[in-house]
């Protein structure tokens, strides 16, 4: 994987996107830290597809519920109040 500093990869953009189709995922610096990944596009859906949701993201989403059959309750039997 290639580095490209942020000046580099505005001023050759095209051979960017050129060198991530041909060659794989390319690494994006900035002021010499690591920020993001270009990766092509076929990459990104197999990424996408093989990643697995987040506890936070199954708890907020509908799809992971079911309707469940809990069976009926009888009236609670409480006993008789005896003298106070």
């Amino acid at each position: 994987m290639n580095a490209w500093p942020e000046h580099n990869a505005k001023a050759h953009f095209s051979d960017l996107l050129n060198t991530c189709i041909n060659e794989g995922p390319q690494l994006l610096m900035r002021h010499g830290e690591e920020v993001a990944v270009l990766v092509p596009v076929a990459e990104w859906r197999r990424l996408s597809s093989a990643a697995r949701p987040s506890p936070k993201e199954l708890l907020l989403s509908d799809a992971g519920r079911v309707d469940l059959d809990l069976p009926v309750r009888k009236a609670a039997r409480r006993r008789p109040v005896t003298g106070l």
